[in-house]
C-alpha cells in the first residue's frame, strides 16, 4: 500500500512557469488593489473591472505551460498515493497529469452563476457584464474571493488528517485559511517545506526545510526521499 503524499501548493509552484504573481516584488498586486479585484466588495462596487482583470489572467495562462516541477509532482504518484492542495487557480498540475487535485481557491479557466455557485462552466474566452448562465443569473470567475467562504477547506483539511508526508511548495502560509492545513498534519507525519525563501512562521512541528526552487527541491526530494 502506497504512502499517503499530501502536497500544498502556491504561487511559487507556478513561477517558474512564467506566470505573474500576486505577492513578488513584480507581482500584479502592484498594478491593481486586491481589495478591487480579490474581495467580493470589489465585485459588488466594480463587477466589469473584475471580469477584465480575470479575463487577462485567463489569456495569459494561454500562453505559459507547466514547469518541470508540475511534470514530477505527477510522477511522484508512482510512489504515492498523491493528492495536490493548491491555492493556485491555473491549470498546470492537470496539464502536468496529476490526478487528484483541490483548488482551495477556485479555478481561471471556470465561470459560474452569481446565483448557483454549483452550476460551473468550463472557459477560455472573456467573460463580460451581461453574459448568463443557464438560470439567466450573470457569470462571475469561479474564484474564492476574500470575503467568501473556502468551501472545499473541510475536504482539504480531512486528507490532510491521513497524511504520512506533508509537503509544502512555494507557500509563504500567510493566506488562511490554506495557511492552517499544517496544524492538521498528523503527529507522525513527515512535513517538508520546498521555498527559496525562509517562512517565518513558528510551528510546534517538525520541519524539514528544502531551501530551493519548486523544481530543483521537488528532485531533491526525489533523490532523498523516495
Amino acid at each position: 500500500m502506497k504512502s499517503k503524499l499530501v502536497v500544498l501548493t502556491g504561487a511559487g509552484m507556478s513561477a517558474e512557469s512564467g506566470l505573474s504573481t500576486f505577492r513578488d516584488s513584480n507581482g500584479l498586486w502592484n498594478n491593481y488593489k486586491v481589495e478591487d479585484v480579490a474581495s467580493i466588495e470589489g465585485w459588488y462596487r466594480n463587477p466589469d473591472l473584475v471580469q477584465d482583470f480575470y479575463n487577462k489572467r485567463r489569456a495569459e495562462l494561454k500562453n505559459h505551460k507547466p514547469n518541470q516541477g508540475h511534470f514530477l509532482l505527477q510522477e511522484l504518484e508512482k510512489n504515492f498515493e498523491v493528492t495536490i492542495i493548491t491555492q493556485n487557480v491555473d491549470n498546470f498540475h492537470e496539464r502536468a497529469g496529476s490526478s487528484n487535485i483541490i483548488h482551495l481557491h477556485g479555478e481561471l479557466t471556470k465561470i459560474r452563476s452569481v446565483q448557483d455557485e454549483n452550476l460551473i462552466y468550463e472557459t477560455s474566452e472573456d467573460i463580460l457584464m451581461g453574459d448568463l448562465a443557464e438560470d439567466g443569473a450573470q457569470l462571475r470567475p469561479h474564484i474564492v474571493w476574500f470575503g467568501e467562504s473556502v468551501p472545499l477547506m473541510e475536504t482539504a483539511i480531512k486528507i490532510t488528517q491521513e497524511a504520512h508526508i506533508f509537503l509544502i511548495i512555494g507557500t509563504s502560509l500567510q493566506v488562511y485559511p490554506a495557511a492552517s492545513l499544517i496544524e492538521y498534519a498528523p503527529k507522525n507525519c513527515k512535513i517538508i517545506v520546498i521555498d527559496p525563501k525562509p517562512i517565518d512562521q513558528l510551528w510546534n512541528k517538525e520541519i524539514i526545510y528544502i531551501n530551493k526552487g519548486a523544481s530543483e527541491g521537488l528532485e531533491y526530494f526525489k533523490q532523498n526521499y523516495l
